[in-house]
């Protein structure tokens, strides 16, 4: 029995960043059997709580970033 992967994602942490533009986190995700990559950056409100920033996009898209796979 093959895992159901669908409404599932993973993000990892970057090992390849160059520079800040470059985000923190890779993956991708499965949003109702559509795939697609994940983004994710580290950031500081302005109150000082830190969050992860994230950017979706289809997997046709292939972004500028290296991706872990």
């Amino acid at each position: 029995m093959e895992y159901d992967n669908t409404n599932r994602g993973v993000l990892f942490v970057n090992n390849r960043k160059e520079n800040e533009n470059q985000p923190d986190y890779t993956g991708n995700i499965n949003v109702d059997g559509v795939e697609y990559w994940l983004s994710g950056w580290k950031k500081k409100s302005k109150s000082g709580s830190s969050f992860l920033s994230v950017s979706v996009n289809p997997k046709e898209v292939r972004q500028n970033t290296d991706e872990p796979f």
